[in-house]
């Protein structure tokens, strides 16, 4: 039904966004103590790949919210790593041609998730060692983790595993879901540089939660200001950054990104 309403729209549907919610997941995906539960939410991965490949659906995306811990002594680390990796690789493995990335956030619902961060990302994907599988960065599951987007997608980008971006903003504390360079603009338009740096070839999707908002609204806004901070980006002295930069000035480059924002200053 959304994929007949996708093409009779003429919309392109680049990704599946899995989650693992009810009861059923409550202690765990992937990483769930009984089996059975566990080869369920792989049984759903999986079926994912297969819609995604019937559908030419180039990713799908596994965001492992019920996977991690609570309480200190309630898990053994090693173990829930080891049957996390082994979902992630029995997943891609479904199918070569389409990719599949790990959402990472540091927490919620679980209080520590056990992909947590870039560097937690990463490391799954050198586990699962399959050349479809990588990661996604949510902003502001990145702000929640204490990074700087723009260097986690960075590392991301050198590893050649960054297979998707969900845009929002919000305050760092929480998964606000609000607008797009609505509260952190400077990291923003510095994760669009950077994904402009790295040849970022995937999709930047839009995940906010216009809960008291107008969705088409909001989404109209959203488009506007990535439009405006693209178009911001290709004013950006590409060889003056690059030298302020080698200097690491941070005086030099907060005056250059201002002044593209706000105009040059004449005093």
């Amino acid at each position: 039904m959304v994929l007949a309403a996708a093409d009779a729209s003429g919309l392109k549907v680049t990704a599946l966004n899995l989650r693992f919610d009810g009861p059923e997941f409550a202690a765990g995906a992937f990483t769930h103590p009984q089996l059975k539960v566990r080869q369920s939410a792989i049984q759903i991965a999986s079926a994912a790949v297969d819609l995604a490949a019937a559908n030419n659906i180039e990713h799908v995306i596994l965001w492992m919210g019920p996977d991690g811990f609570d309480y200190p002594f309630q898990v053994d680390y090693a173990e829930i790593w080891i049957l996390e990796i082994a979902g992630f690789r029995e997943v891609a493995q479904r199918n070569a041609a389409v990719r599949v990335s790990v959402e990472y956030k540091p927490s919620d619902p679980r209080r520590t998730a056990i992909i947590r961060s870039m560097a937690d990302a990463l490391l799954a994907v050198q586990a699962v060692d399959l050349p479809n599988f990588g990661v996604t960065i949510d902003f502001c599951h990145s702000l929640m983790a204490g990074e700087q987007p723009a260097a986690a997608a960075a590392l991301a980008l050198r590893a050649g595993r960054l297979f998707g971006v969900h845009l929002n903003d919000g305050y760092g504390p929480a998964d606000d879901g609000l607008m797009v360079g609505s509260v952190h603009l400077w990291q923003t338009l510095e994760l669009l540089l950077e994904l402009r740096s790295g040849a970022f070839t995937g999709t930047i999707y839009f995940d906010t939660f216009p809960d008291r908002l107008d969705p088409a609204a909001e989404c109209a806004a959203n488009l506007r200001s990535m439009q405006r901070m693209e178009q911001l980006l290709d004013r950006i002295p590409v060889s003056e950054l690059r030298r302020i930069r080698n200097n690491q000035d941070a005086l030099a480059a907060t005056q250059l990104i201002q002044n593209l924002v706000f105009g040059s200053d004449s005093a």
